[in-house]
């Protein structure tokens, strides 16, 4: 399970402001093995963490490319799960490595849909010199992908702007963050939007979680109805930020947890500039 929220505008009036500017959670169990993010690919040209998991090894939840490519996967929640589908990582992975635009690749996603167990995909194609496109597709949803309109959009493990009340609450503190984000110093920013995710405040109750979740979700509600959600042996270990300003200069900020151990944990920056 994971949570994201982002804003975009491709024409931010001020030049202090972000043209793009996300936060996302991943949550899973601590034990799966994975790496920490670092530049991968042809040239070193992706940024992202990876699942190491066997059978899904090279798969990843969010990531972007000095190309400009960035890809945001989570999870549909749903009570039964098919254990023979494919992995879902590797459709972020592989739009991060293709040639094709985002709208392209997300038409091509949906009708191998079908395959995958429930998702939510986001790619975005940031071009300082062709305009920005960001995309979404969900295969419990609308057949065709759609390309979002500027804006501030918030996902978790339904549809796309769904108001699970744990949605609502945190798209209200990323917003309470990001209308200030052209005064901010980008250390503060960057620290306002981890405090966002590491809210823990339970939202109930959310009879929308519980219906589409079920018998699955009962044991853990009170913990998943929260924006970071921390169980003994499942929840958030990994908060991503990634900025990216007027000109193309990309901030992606990493605090993952280590060793299984939700009080340790090591937080790494990045950045570089778009190559478009």
């Amino acid at each position: 399970m994971c949570i994201i929220f982002f804003k975009f505008d491709p024409h931010p009036v001020s030049k202090n402001a972000y043209r793009f500017i996300l936060a996302a959670n991943r949550d899973e169990f601590y034990h799966r093995p994975s790496k920490l993010a670092g530049f991968w690919g042809n040239n070193n040209e992706i940024l992202s963490g990876l699942d190491m998991e066997e059978g899904k090894e090279g798969g990843t939840w969010l990531g972007i490319s000095t190309r400009g490519k960035l890809g945001a996967l989570t999870n549909y929640l749903q009570p039964q799960q098919d254990p023979e589908a494919r992995g879902r990582g590797e459709l972020v992975a592989h739009f991060l490595t293709t040639d094709m635009d985002s709208l392209s690749y997300l038409k091509k996603v949906s009708t191998e849909g079908h395959l995958y167990n429930g998702f939510n995909l986001i790619a975005a194609d940031l071009s300082t010199t062709k305009g920005d496109l960001v995309c979404y597709y969900g295969n419990r949803g609308r057949p065709e992908p759609i390309v979002l309109t500027p804006g501030t959009y918030g996902l978790s493990n339904a549809l796309l702007e769904t108001p699970w009340r744990k949605l609502c609450f945190g798209k209200k503190l990323f917003l309470e963050v990001v209308e200030q984000s052209h005064v901010l110093p980008k250390d503060t920013l960057v620290n306002q939007l981890l405090d966002v995710l590491n809210n823990e405040e339970a939202q109930l109750p959310d009879p929308a979680i519980e219906d589409q979740g079920q018998e699955y979700v009962q044991p853990i509600l009170s913990k998943y109805a929260a924006v970071c959600v921390r169980c003994p042996n499942y929840g958030t270990r990994t908060n991503t930020i990634i900025l990216v300003d007027a000109d193309g200069h990309v901030t992606f900020t990493e605090r993952s947890m280590l060793n299984k151990d939700p009080s340790c944990w090591e937080t790494n920056t990045y950045e570089f500039m778009l190559q478009s």
